[in-house]
């Protein structure tokens, strides 16, 4: 338990840290919003339980362990609450933005709706934001008590909240360069490579400690066990 908190403060911090990095670089002005360091803290905790939800049924399926559906339903409730902030953060953030009309609206500009017949990423966070609109109506509707519903909500939520924190974040940030000129971003071949690698090496790192600790959790692995196992083997 005392390792649960920990790992609550420590990713708390870690994305407070990550925005603040973000938000303190003055030449980006896209990036100078105080709702920003909030904004990561709700996605994580809509798209983390999203991907614990599909990993415990995966658990459930594969293995022994026995998971109780009361704690599938606690993540979709974090979800829930998650989900519905985070979009009501989104639409603060639209409305800042285009309302004041401000000199530095270029880049949402570019966003949303393309600036000088420029759209690259207006298909992504058009795409990103109906993802996660659908996946906030299907988590309050009583139907998402149900697995088929959770399992396409917590999808729609992951990808809608990578391409909004990927597309949607970082790029427009460049768009218009300081000299006024619109230069879209198209990933290069390499840069595909290393973030696939990334995944790849995660979603490794994250199998093998499940594989540990689910034959743990469920005691199939035990001290006891080991030991009389150790001396089994002692006395052949």
């Amino acid at each position: 338990v005392p390792f649960v908190f920990a790992a609550i403060v420590w990713a708390v911090s870690i994305h407070t840290v990550t925005a603040f990095l973000y938000v303190g670089l003055g030449g980006r002005p896209f990036w100078n919003s105080a709702i920003i360091a909030p904004r990561f803290l709700v996605s994580a905790f809509a798209a983390g339980p999203a991907f614990i939800i599909l990993t415990l049924q995966i658990v459930r399926w594969s293995t022994n362990h026995v998971v109780e559906d009361e704690a599938l339903l606690t993540l979709r409730r974090i979800m829930q609450v998650s989900m519905i902030i985070s979009m009501f953060m989104l639409a603060c953030e639209v409305f800042t933005e285009f309302y004041t009309d401000s000199a530095h609206v270029a880049s949402a500009q570019y966003l949303f709706f393309g600036l000088d017949g420029q759209t690259a990423l207006v298909p992504w966070i058009w795409t990103a934001i109906g993802m996660n609109l659908v996946a906030t109506v299907l988590l309050v509707i009583p139907a998402s008590r149900g697995l088929k519903v959770l399992n396409v909500a917590c999808v729609l939520a992951i990808v809608g909240i990578w391409i909004e924190k990927g597309m949607g974040l970082i790029v427009p940030a460049f768009v218009p360069t300081p000299l006024g000129e619109v230069v879209e971003y198209t990933p290069t071949l390499h840069e595909t490579l290393i973030c696939l690698g990334i995944w790849a090496f995660g979603l490794l790192y994250y199998t093998i400690t499940v594989r540990v600790s689910v034959p743990v959790l469920a005691g199939e692995v035990t001290y006891e066990k080991r030991r009389h196992r150790s001396e089994g083997t002692d006395s052949d």
